[in-house]
């Protein structure tokens, strides 16, 4: 066991316990560290409880009056730690909530990020998932309130939205437990590197912006090899993000 702590990389679940800590998550007796993100009203929290079965606790983010919720729950032999990120229909970090989550997930870097979406208003919630799968390509889209489109003839192709996507979109009703197992399952898969997703990022950037987040993409691997979201840190410091510019004077990428 030193050993693989010793030699922690992105697959080990000791990879980023320093920046969960920061954050104020203690992974201590789990395996791996699970977020689960959405709008809001889009059955996230149910989702949450599905998973846990409420063996959860509640309390506030270091420095923040915004509250957050963990649990756990073991797939097999393997023990994983959610972490209920503030419902937010943006990362640009324009308020607390949108900073929370976006911070977590860039600096805490966890094992999987759950996107769930309202299946009766995919179109809106689509746009905080692919801002999500700018920064990671560990994720799965937990396609919540089936239950609810089906009662409004609304149908959804999710093998073909998988492929757009590039990362597993799984079907639920949380509130009647449907699609919870094959949910379990995937976020297993992803976890343990069985599963690799290789998510749909942007592409019509103009040209002298692109030239522009190439070059940067570059200096920013150079300092940080081991970075996997170079191109998002990019655009966020041509846009001027604050906390982005400190966080590269920091070193708190590495």
């Amino acid at each position: 066991m030193a050993k693989k702590t010793d030699t922690a990389c992105e697959t080990c679940p000791q990879y980023n316990s320093e920046g969960l800590k920061r954050l104020g998550v203690d992974t201590h007796n789990f395996d791996y560290v699970v977020a689960v993100a959405g709008n809001p009203n889009t059955g996230k929290s149910t989702v949450f409880n599905a998973l846990t079965g409420l063996r959860q606790h509640t309390g506030n983010w270091p420095g923040k009056t915004v509250a957050r919720a963990e649990g756990g729950f073991s797939y097999g032999d393997k023990k994983f730690k959610l972490v209920d990120l503030p419902g937010t229909y943006s990362l640009l970090s324009t308020s607390e909530d949108e900073e929370v989550a976006r911070n977590f997930i860039l600096f805490g870097k966890p094992d999987v990020t759950i996107i769930v979406a309202d299946a009766c208003r995919l179109e809106r919630n689509l746009n905080l998932t692919l801002q999500i799968l700018e920064i990671t390509d560990r994720a799965v889209l937990c396609l919540n309130l089936m239950d609810e489109a089906e009662r409004n003839n609304i149908q959804i192709d999710t093998r073909s939205l998988a492929r757009e996507l590039g990362i597993p979109v799984v079907a639920t009703s949380a509130r009647y437990q449907r699609g919870i197992p094959e949910l379990l399952q995937t976020i297993n898969e992803i976890a343990s590197g069985k599963l690799v997703c290789k998510p749909r990022r942007i592409k019509n950037v103009p040209e002298k912006i692109l030239k522009a987040v190439t070059t940067l993409s570059e200096e920013i691997e150079s300092e940080f090899p081991n970075i996997p979201n170079s191109r998002w840190i990019a655009f966020r410091l041509l846009e001027g993000d604050n906390r982005i510019i400190e966080a590269l004077k920091t070193g708190e990428f590495e």
